[in-house]
C-alpha cells in the first residue's frame, strides 16, 4: 500500500465503494476556529510556515517532542528558519496524524507530492511559496477548492461579526456562520473575568450589577448573533455543571465575585450551572444546537502559559472526571426541547456519553472524536462503539476544530476514509448490506449534520 494512496485508511473493498460515494460530498464544518478576518481579507498567504504551522498547536506540540526550541515555534525566528527547523525533524513525526495531515494538504491542495524532510525543506519552502502566490490559492479560493459548503467559526458574545458579512457577500452565499461561545462570561474563576463583564455591559449599554443584568445583556448578544446566521452555541467546560441552581444563589455568587472577593469551588459550580441553564434556555427558544466540549484540563505546563498564553499546547485530558451526574440533570431539564451535541476529550468517556445519548433520544447526539481523539485510532474506536450502543445514523457529524484553513480538507478526508473503512468492515462481516452502508455513510458525512445544525 502506497503512502496516502487510494486505499489509505480503508483497507477493504466494500469500504472503497463506500468512500467513492462520499469523497466528493461538500464539507459542512459546524465547529472550527477559523480566522474570519484572514478569510475576509482574502490575501495570499505570505509563506509556507504561515499556512501550515503558524497557528497550529498540534504542530508545535509534536515539534517540541522532537526537541525543537520554542524560538523556532512561537518565538522570534523568521518563518523560513521555522519551516526549515520543522523539516529537519519531520520524518520523526511519522505515525502521528500531523505527518499525514500536512502531506495531505501538500498533495491534495497544492499539488506537491514531495515528502517534507531535512533534504527537501529548502526546495519545498520555495515551491510552496510560489504556489501560494497564485490568485487561485487565496483563502476564499482554497475553501472553494476544498469543497466547503458551510462552516461555523467560534466567536465571543461581544464580537461585531463584520467579517462574516464580508466573506458571505464575497462568496455569494452563507459560507461562514458565527457560533456563540460565552465561556469568558461563564468562567467566573478566570483572571480578567470582572473586566470582561464590564466589556459585555459596554457592548450592550447595560450597567451590569447582577446576574439578571448579565443574562439580559447576553440575550441581546444571542439575538444579534441569530440575525447574522448563528445556529449554535459552544461551551468549553472541564466538567459539566448542574443547571439547577437557584437565581438567588447564583446572584449572590456573582455579586461576591464582582466585589473582588474569592469565590469557592462550590460557589463557582452554582454560578456556572445557573449560567449554562439560562443560555441553554435561549438556545431552546431559537432551536439552536448546544455544543458541550467537555474534559479539557487547561494550561498544565506553567512555562508555556506564562510565556505564550492559552491555546499553545499545554492542555491535557483526564480519565477521572465524572461527567455523568450533572449532565443527566442538564439533559432532564431540557428533555426533548434542546438539541445537544456531546464531545469529550478522553476516549474513556465515550462509553458513558454513548449510553447517555442512547437514553435521551433523538435530540442528544455524539459529536466527532474531538481533539486528542481526532486521529484514525480515536475515530475508528468511537465509530465502532457508536454503532454497537447508540445509532450511527444519529451521529452529529465531523468537525475540524481547526485553526488553519487547509485542515478543513485533510481532516474531513481522514474522517471519511475511516468511516468508510469501519462501515466496509461491517459489510464484509455480514452486519449490513452494501447499499445500506453507502446510504448511511452519505447521511453521516453530509445530509444529517446539514439537517441537524440547519446549515
Amino acid at each position: 500500500m502506497s503512502f496516502l494512496g487510494d486505499s489509505y485508511l480503508i483497507g477493504n473493498d466494500a469500504g472503497m465503494k463506500i468512500y467513492a460515494g462520499i469523497k466528493s460530498l461538500p464539507i459542512l464544518d459546524p465547529h472550527n476556529h477559523a480566522n474570519v478576518k484572514e478569510i475576509a481579507a482574502n490575501c495570499n498567504y505570505p509563506n509556507a510556515w504561515q499556512l501550515f504551522a503558524a497557528t497550529d498547536h498540534y504542530v508545535w506540540e509534536v515539534l517540541r517532542k522532537c526537541g525543537i526550541a520554542e524560538e523556532y515555534l512561537t518565538g522570534s525566528r523568521s518563518p523560513e528558519e521555522k519551516w526549515l527547523k520543522m523539516a529537519s525533524v519531520f520524518p520523526d513525526v511519522a505515525g502521528n496524524p500531523v505527518y499525514e495531515w500536512i502531506h495531505l494538504d501538500l498533495r491534495r491542495y497544492l499539488g506537491i507530492n514531495t515528502l517534507l524532510g531535512p533534504d527537501t525543506g529548502k526546495a519545498l519552502w520555495e515551491q510552496i511559496n510560489g504556489v501560494l502566490a497564485r490568485p487561485d490559492k487565496r483563502p476564499l479560493q482554497l475553501l472553494q477548492q476544498i469543497g466547503v459548503e458551510a462552516m461555523c467559526s467560534t466567536d465571543d458574545p461581544v464580537d461585531m461579526l463584520e467579517e462574516h458579512g464580508t466573506v458571505n457577500r464575497a462568496a455569494g452565499k452563507t459560507l461562514i456562520r458565527p457560533t456563540w461561545r460565552p465561556d469568558k462570561a461563564m468562567k467566573i474563576f478566570a483572571p480578567g473575568w470582572r473586566e470582561y463583564i464590564g466589556r459585555v455591559g459596554e457592548r450592550f449599554g447595560i450597567g451590569i450589577k447582577s446576574v439578571k443584568d448579565l443574562i439580559a445583556a447576553l440575550q441581546l448578544s444571542h439575538d444579534y448573533f441569530a440575525l447574522r446566521g448563528c445556529v449554535a452555541s459552544d461551551h468549553g467546560i472541564e466538567v459539566p455543571p448542574s443547571a439547577d441552581a437557584a437565581f438567588e444563589d447564583a446572584d449572590a455568587v456573582f455579586r461576591k465575585a464582582m466585589n473582588g472577593e474569592t469565590v469557592s469551588c462550590a460557589e463557582t459550580g452554582v454560578y456556572m450551572g445557573y449560567f449554562l441553564g439560562e443560555v441553554a434556555e435561549m438556545n431552546a427558544a431559537k432551536d439552536w444546537v448546544c455544543q458541550l466540549h467537555m474534559g479539557a484540563v487547561r494550561d498544565v505546563r506553567d512555562v508555556l502559559f506564562r510565556s505564550i498564553g492559552p491555546d499553545c499546547g499545554g492542555d491535557i485530558s483526564n480519565h477521572f472526571q465524572d461527567h455523568m451526574p450533572a449532565l443527566i440533570k442538564f439533559l432532564n431539564r431540557f428533555n426533548d426541547r434542546l438539541k445537544v451535541v456531546l464531545y469529550c476529550l478522553d476516549a474513556g468517556h465515550q462509553a458513558t456519553l454513548a449510553t447517555i445519548s442512547r437514553a435521551f433520544g433523538e435530540k442528544v447526539r455524539l459529536g466527532s472524536a474531538w481533539w486528542l481523539c481526532d486521529t484514525p485510532v480515536g475515530m475508528k474506536r468511537q465509530l465502532e462503539y457508536i454503532g454497537s450502543v447508540d445509532l450511527l445514523s444519529n451521529f452529529a457529524g465531523m468537525v475540524s476544530d481547526s485553526r488553519k484553513l487547509l485542515s478543513y480538507g485533510s481532516r474531513f478526508e481522514m474522517f471519511r476514509r475511516v468511516l468508510s473503512g469501519v462501515l466496509g468492515r461491517m459489510v464484509e462481516d455480514g452486519q449490513m448490506p452494501q447499499e445500506i452502508a453507502e446510504t448511511l455513510a452519505a447521511k453521516m458525512a453530509y445530509s444529517e449534520p446539514k439537517k441537524f445544525f440547519g446549515l
